[in-house]
């Protein structure tokens, strides 16, 4: 297949909406889990009331569910798309569709567990001791937040974004997404909230193919922010651009492979008793 070829393959496949795609979502399934089964290694105690907030397509649901089976979960979410797709696989379960940065528990839950979810939203510094506040006496919150923003795959984004045809639709997008804090701002904020307090930072090493599969990482997530306000031949040639600067700034084997590297910081907080 000639190169030409392939670039009109690749314009033929983009789609013209940018859906979220719940089969591109998945093909990273193991990877983007296991942030989730690391954050739940950490939960200590057997709470009866959970709340999964910002559930996403269920899948961290559906861990909570597998490692405590008699307590009464609910599963929160802002994105219909992905709340259908939790619905279709765990139909049995309870789910409330809201904006995750307004929710408030009709009942003081004994867990919140918030995996990759709050880094969307800004003002940690009163939305993490609020969510303490939420909790039930001797109640935990228990958060894993992607710490990427300064890696190549986003910070191209951002670049091209504003280098570009686009750059006046794109520009305010690129200063939409919160910077998280460091772990000694979350530290400071629940240390007089918390009995117990756990901060750490995992950076998870993912072999991948090559910079294609970056590409399709993201267009399930943090890509759509920027292809949705572009028309296809737009959309084709900011993935092409991004394609191709994040192959410069990867060390790609001969082979085409790559290590891509994802940084997440975790916190695991505990209420005292009362």
């Amino acid at each position: 297949m000639t190169d030409a070829q392939r670039a009109a393959d690749k314009r033929a496949s983009v789609k013209l909406t940018t859906e979220w795609d719940a089969e591109l979502y998945f093909k990273f399934g193991a990877a983007r889990a296991r942030p989730a089964l690391d954050l739940l290694s950490r939960v200590d105690f057997t709470p009866k009331r959970i709340v999964d907030l910002g559930c996403g397509p269920g899948v961290s649901t559906q861990m909570l569910r597998q490692r405590f089976p008699e307590a009464d979960i609910l599963a929160v979410a802002n994105s219909d798309e992905m709340l259908a797709e939790a619905r279709r696989v765990l139909p049995d379960m309870r789910f409330e569709e809201t904006d995750i940065a307004e929710w408030r528990p009709q009942e003081p839950p004994d867990l919140i567990f918030a995996n990759s979810s709050l880094q969307w939203l800004t003002t940690h510094e009163t939305l993490f001791p609020r969510l303490m506040s939420d909790l039930a006496e001797g109640g935990a919150l228990a958060v894993q937040m992607a710490d990427n923003l300064h890696e190549p795959s986003h910070a191209l984004m951002r670049m091209i974004a504003a280098d570009g045809p686009w750059r006046d639709r794109l520009k305010p997008i690129a200063k939409t997404r919160a910077v998280i804090g460091a772990h000694s701002d979350y530290f400071a904020w629940l240390t007089p909230l918390a009995e117990r307090l756990d901060i750490w930072e995992t950076t998870y090493v993912h072999p991948l193919s090559g910079v294609d599969e970056v590409v399709e990482w993201f267009r399930s997530g943090s890509l759509r922010a920027f292809l949705d306000p572009l028309d296809r031949d737009e959309r084709v040639q900011f993935l092409e651009r991004y394609e191709r600067d994040l192959a410069d700034a990867y060390d790609v084997a001969p082979d085409g492979g790559l290590l891509f590297l994802y940084p997440r910081l975790f916190l695991y907080a505990r209420k005292g008793a009362g």
